[in-house]
Formats: C-alpha cells, sequence, structure tokens
C-alpha cells in the first residue's frame, strides 16, 4: 500500500513543472493531491472520473492558453486523485476497508483542512463529479461553485449495475485487460475520437490507453466499487445554493444524467452546455468549447481572464456559438438559467 506518513511530498516537476504532490492521511486513508499555482489565490479542486487522475483527466484543459489565462490567474488548482489513482501509486492491499463514496467526500473536507481552505470551487467529471456533488450537499458552506462535466447523480440503473459488475469482474481477476480498456475508452470519449471503422483512433484516446496501463487494476476496482453502490442524490439538490455549471457531451453515455441533474437544480443558480461531437469527457476532447461559458461563469464571482492572453485564433469558440442568455449578466453573474445550450464543434 502507498506511504501513508501524515505527508509525503513527492517532486512532481519532471513530469509537471510547477506542480508538488503530496500524499495526505485522512481517516479513510491516504489521497493523493497534486498542487498547481499561487497558494495565496483562492482554490479549485478537480475530482476526475473512475480510472483517471489529473493528467489524464484535466491535464487537455489546462493545457489550453486560454484556460492557462482563466483558471491558473485566479486560482490555484488542487488536483485531488481517488485513492490509489495517483501517478506511481502502489496497490491498495485487499485487506484495506471498501470506502463509500461518502468516505471520498469526507477525504475532501480532510484536504481543505489540511492545507487550510475554507470554501473552494470544484470542478469533476462524471464519478468526481457526483463525488464534489455529495461534498456539497454535505459541507455546503465550503463550495462556492460546482463545475461538473457529464455528472452523474442517480443511483445506478439496473443496466448500468450490471454493466459496472462485469467491469469490476474483470478488473478483479484479469487486471487492466484490453476488454477494460475498450469499456472504459467508451465511458470517455466518443466514436469520432475513438476512431474504428470511420477513422484512426485519436492522439488523445492513445495517450488514455497508455494512462490506463499505468493504472493499479485493483485500486480502479474499489473506485468502482464505491461508485456502484451510490445512493440517488437527486433531491439533496435542490437544497443547494452554491451556482453550477454543467457540461456533457452529446455523444455521452451519461447525457440524460446530466439533463436531469439540470432539471433537480435550482433554476436560479444553474447553467447546462451542451457540447456536440463530443463524449463524457469534454476535459479532454473538447476543452475550448468550455472557455467562454467559464469565463462567464467566473465574471459572477468577480474574476476575470488575464488581459495579457486573449482568446486563441485556433479557438473554434466565438460569442456567436453561445447563446445570447448564457453571455447574459442575469444568467452567468447573479442569477443563473438551466438553458441547454449547443456548441457545434468542427473536427
Amino acid at each position: 500500500m502507498a506511504d501513508t506518513s501524515d505527508s509525503v511530498s513527492v517532486d512532481m516537476d519532471a513530469i509537471s513543472p510547477g506542480v508538488k504532490e503530496l500524499l495526505i492521511e485522512t481517516r479513510n486513508g491516504s489521497v493523493s493531491v497534486a498542487v498547481f499555482g499561487d497558494q495565496d489565490k483562492p482554490a479549485l479542486v478537480t475530482y476526475p472520473d473512475l480510472a483517471l487522475n489529473y493528467v489524464s483527466c484535466f491535464e487537455g484543459l489546462l493545457f489550453c492558453p486560454e484556460a492557462c489565462s482563466l483558471l491558473l490567474h485566479n486560482f490555484c488548482i488542487y488536483h485531488i486523485s481517488p485513492p490509489g489513482h495517483e501517478l506511481g501509486a502502489a496497490a491498495i492491499g485487499l485487506d484495506e476497508p471498501l470506502l463509500s463514496v461518502d468516505d471520498l467526500a469526507d477525504q475532501i473536507a480532510e484536504v481543505l483542512n489540511f492545507f487550510g481552505l475554507g470554501a473552494v470551487m470544484c470542478m469533476g467529471v462524471t464519478a468526481g463529479a457526483y463525488i464534489l456533488s455529495l461534498f456539497a450537499m454535505k459541507y455546503r458552506h465550503r463550495v462556492l461553485g460546482l463545475i461538473l462535466v457529464s455528472p452523474i447523480c442517480k443511483a445506478p440503473s439496473w443496466t448500468e449495475w450490471l454493466y459496472n459488475k462485469a467491469m469490476s469482474n474483470l478488473l478483479y481477476f484479469y487486471g487492466m485487460c484490453g476488454v477494460a480498456k475498450e469499456i472504459l475508452l467508451m465511458r470517455y470519449f466518443g466514436k469520432e475520437t475513438r476512431g474504428g471503422s470511420h477513422g484512426p483512433e485519436s492522439d488523445i484516446v492513445q495517450a488514455c490507453r497508455r494512462s490506463l496501463d499505468e493504472r493499479q487494476s485493483l485500486n480502479v476496482w474499489r473506485f468502482l466499487e464505491a461508485i456502484n453502490g451510490r445512493a440517488d442524490i437527486s433531491e439533496g439538490l435542490r437544497k443547494l445554493q452554491c451556482r453550477s455549471l454543467i457540461f456533457v457531451g452529446a455523444s455521452s453515455p451519461f447525457h440524460s444524467e446530466a439533463l436531469h441533474m439540470t432539471s433537480k437544480l435550482d433554476r436560479r443558480f444553474s447553467a447546462l452546455v451542451e457540447v456536440q461531437a463530443c463524449g463524457s469527457m469534454v476535459t479532454e476532447e473538447q476543452p475550448h468549447a468550455m472557455m467562454i461559458p467559464m469565463e462567464y461563469f467566473l465574471m459572477g464571482y468577480g474574476l476575470y481572464r488575464a488581459p495579457k492572453l486573449c482568446v486563441s485564433p485556433r479557438s473554434p469558440l466565438s460569442p456567436s456559438c453561445i447563446a445570447p442568455e448564457l453571455l447574459s449578466p442575469e444568467s452567468m453573474g447573479l442569477k443563473l438559467k438551466p438553458i441547454k445550450t449547443r456548441i457545434s464543434v468542427e473536427a
């Protein structure tokens, strides 16, 4: 099992300059946190999807020049990995108890305490979006806002539960085998990106496939067991008062879940952005599609893009791509409307 001392600093500069990774001990085991940026700035906490970490889930977004000028200008980013998902993680012993989604949400609170953080902005993808949403429900005063990508909020359907159980058995008995990787890639990416008979596999899928080879299959199995045992938090979402911005790929297998979640959030404080030609992991597949909605969302908090960097001429987005309602101060400032905004991104 990974080292469980109070905090162990790992030099990550060779992997991602400016990132320092800490292994923090909590009541529910150790958790890895990669810190990127000036810790005197407001905090943005991220949580990735199943079998991913901050490199494989958020690197595409954060390496965009626009994101650098928007997010790193305004925040210090704290990337929390599910237990045993960090780079170079050892296998967690089978004698260690399985954690529930509540345990994982409570870990986040302990991480914030470790760094002396108060209220934070949160960004999560699918399973990570569920953990952060649950955290926001349990610790409302500690969440300023939620940026959720292809989120889930209901208990697994019988179909999903059986599907997850099949993958769980593959991970437990056969490790990160070819079939398990294909199931995960279908979870993350749309058909156009995955390639096949209609085209070659994209570079980001190939990179993700390599990153899955580095995961400890039993650690992924533990996280999958927690997510497959999740409860329906739909009704609790109604009580959230923080603002929420939801992105979902039109080809995501969790598309209907994201629409359901939007319907449950307070209409005054939530907005939905649907990205065409994209699966669940918008952060990697179409990161530019997130820029303008996030910029206007953060304007409601008095945050802004660094003036020295403007929108990249390579970006497929312009204000005309976004519905006028999303760009209005009333929508993305004090009061957010749950609008369905389609963004078409050319390949």
